[in-house]
């Protein structure tokens, strides 16, 4: 599956809709990471260099529409105005203007006047109810505004909204250079890996990593399972978990995993508990079959990072997603910090990072120019990694 890319579009003096990751962390109209904002930007520069008139369009947080004045608080919090305020300094040899409508004269109107070299950055795609349904009418409308479509928003094509599906459904299409990269890495990991290539999965829920646990068991030399996730699988090896994170439903699902696993999975053989996970008073080491009641598990143990350090040895391709335990506690972060150090440190080796905690802890203790990549979108990679078919990719047209 290749992909048409922006460089195989003819963009000179076009309308370029770009579909951009511009859901950024934010405290009023401040922003406080702009990392996504900067990795649009090699599409934006390329586009700008190249002539075009560069149509922005993204999300940003939730807009809840069943009731009207939660709709209305949303839409104040998650105003895009901001954003291109951030934009503009990062681009100051260009115009960068900002719409605040999402269809209508307004929008119409500036999309008219806009001209080569310029940026116009749309209001959030969520103020539109009809936005997350795909609402045909609405891909449509929004596919008038331009002449080309590029998706670029690696963050949100697993998900078949109106700005992801509904406009590329009626323009010539490409994705930009950053899921281009994204595919890239993700595709060789689970198409063409060298081996060995190894897993690493962490987080709270089973139930969120079902399908890429079973997919991984199939491609992958080994598969680490840690995090809370650990303790589903401990209750289906028949040992007590105390207060734990528990998925009861899943125990079963977990059980078919370490059946048809063998040797290949491999989990925690000691665990960091605590007594309590707000206020603990008492935290120790226990193996992982002795949690005792009244405890729960809250990170891997000192053995566990040297074994999960033992069998990361040597690895060729790894994909991590998944903190080991509570990384936002200093009294549990070690297991995550000893996972990360242990990736980092591997030498003639194609490490991905699948986005969400396991990228903020990369990022936080400083190893991420030690990983060859870390994925700007952490559903949709868990997706990839699944084997599923992301809609905002398969829409785009072939080379």
């Amino acid at each position: 599956m290749s992909k048409k890319s922006v460089t195989d579009l003819n963009v000179e003096s076009k309308k370029v809709i770009v579909r951009v990751d511009f859901n950024v962390p934010h405290k009023g109209d401040v922003i406080t990471d702009d990392n996504r904002i900067r990795a649009a930007l090699p599409t934006i520069q390329y586009l700008l260099d190249h002539n075009a008139k560069v149509i922005l369009m993204s999300h940003l947080g939730k807009v809840d529409h069943k009731d009207p004045e939660k709709t209305e608080a949303d839409k104040k919090k998650n105003n895009m105005a901001p954003v291109a305020v951030a934009l503009q300094a990062l681009l100051p040899d260009y115009k960068v203007k900002f719409v605040d409508a999402t269809r209508g004269e307004a929008l119409e109107q500036a999309v008219n006047e806009l001209q080569d070299k310029e940026v116009l950055l749309m209001q959030n795609t969520r103020y539109e109810k009809g936005e997350s349904k795909n609402d045909p009418d609405l891909g449509a409308y929004w596919a008038s505004l331009g002449d080309l479509y590029v998706s670029d928003a690696f963050g949100s094509v697993h998900r078949a909204h109106a700005s992801t599906v509904g406009i590329p459904t009626h323009l010539p299409s490409a994705v930009g250079f950053l899921i281009e990269k994204e595919l890239k890495y993700l595709g060789k990991a689970l198409d063409d890996p060298k081996r060995p290539f190894v897993a690493v999965l962490g987080g709270a829920k089973v139930s969120d990593k079902i399908g890429v646990i079973e997919n991984l068991l199939e491609k992958a030399d080994k598969v680490i399972v840690g995090g809370g996730m650990a303790y589903t699988f401990y209750k289906a090896m028949g040992y007590g978990v105390g207060t734990s994170l528990l998925e009861e439903d899943k125990v079963e699902v977990a059980a078919e995993f370490i059946k048809k696993g063998g040797d290949k999975l491999i989990l925690p053989v000691d665990n960091v508990i605590a007594n309590d996970f707000d206020n603990p008073t008492d935290i120790k080491v226990v193996p992982s079959c002795q949690i005792p009641d009244g405890y729960m598990g809250l990170d891997i143990g000192p053995e566990t990072i040297k074994l999960f350090t033992e069998e990361l040895a040597g690895a060729k391709t790894v994909f991590w997603n998944g903190p080991m335990g509570v990384f936002e506690k200093e009294a549990f972060a070690k297991g995550t910090i000893g996972v990360c150090e242990a990736i980092a440190n591997l030498e003639d080796c194609m490490s991905i990072i699948g986005g969400g905690d396991s990228a903020s802890a990369a990022k936080n203790l400083g190893y991420a120019d030690k990983i060859s990549h870390i994925s700007t979108g952490g559903g949709a990679s868990l997706e990839y990694m699944e084997g599923k078919t992301l809609p905002g990719i398969a829409i785009i047209e072939e080379k």
